[in-house]
């Protein structure tokens, strides 16, 4: 798949970025990651939507930048009813980095998701997460590096956007399957994309709707399309992180 064809200029950006930052001068690191599944089954147990609420400073597609300390966002969000977090952990445009990733860990009980965008088995080492973002449109050797991710420890969470997306998905072994609303051509949003995708996806995978969701309508809808779990980001991040957390979390009550 050549992932330089038909990107938004912005997202073409980053991963220009990303292909010549340095990869972390040390040898593989190995991670007691918390379970995501044991989460998910406990916000069930408790009646709370499963929530993957995101720290993210800024994005290309949001427009100004929070400067709390990610520490005390994360510790909202948690508050809040997240079953997990994610934390960018990409610098130049989403103003996030690996130490907040190791700052929130140690703060937090819940699982941490490294998002940003991993191309190589080496920066697989930059920093231990419990979850780590694989984008399958843009990693060559996905079979490689789901294997070489889980040899670490991780549980690699695979992005998608379209069926074929996620049947290379499956057939790099990816339990977690991420649908991304966004489409990286021309950053719009299209709800229906999960729906899509996730009708041609196996019982057995646990599929994260991404992207999109900003009220407790879309909530319902994308539960209702399948998935066990919604990674949510502006629409949390733009106001009371803790509160923002709560409405959704709460939305099939």
């Amino acid at each position: 798949m050549n992932a330089n064809q038909g990107l938004a200029p912005a997202v073409q950006s980053i991963l220009d970025a990303a292909r010549e930052r340095e990869a972390p001068d040390r040898g593989p690191i190995s991670v007691e990651a918390r379970s995501f599944e044991e989460a998910l089954a406990e916000a069930e147990a408790d009646g709370r939507v499963p929530v993957i609420a995101e720290v993210k400073p800024t994005s290309p597609t949001t427009e100004g930048e929070r400067r709390d300390d990610p520490v005390d966002l994360a510790r909202e969000m948690v508050s809040g009813g997240a079953t997990a977090l994610s934390v960018l952990t990409e610098p130049d445009h989403f103003g996030g980095s690996t130490d907040s990733l190791k700052r929130i860990r140690e703060a937090v009980e819940v699982p941490v998701l490294r998002k940003d965008f991993v191309l190589s088995e080496d920066q697989l080492d930059a920093v231990e997460s419990d979850l780590l973002l694989l984008i399958a449109r843009f990693v060559d050797d996905l079979p490689g590096l789901v294997r070489a991710a889980e040899a670490r420890g991780f549980q690699p969470l695979v992005e998608v956007h379209s069926v074929p997306e996620l049947e290379e998905a499956l057939d790099a072994g990816a339990g977690i399957v991420g649908v991304n609303n966004r489409d990286l051509a021309r950053l719009e949003v299209d709800l229906s994309t999960f729906e899509r995708v996730a009708r041609e996806a196996p019982e057995e995978v646990t599929l994260v709707a991404e992207s999109g969701i900003r009220y407790r309508e879309d909530v319902r809808r994308m539960r209702e399309a399948g998935a066990d779990a919604l990674l949510v980001g502006t629409a949390i991040m733009d106001g009371d992180v803790r509160e923002n957390t709560r409405a959704l979390v709460e939305a099939e009550r």
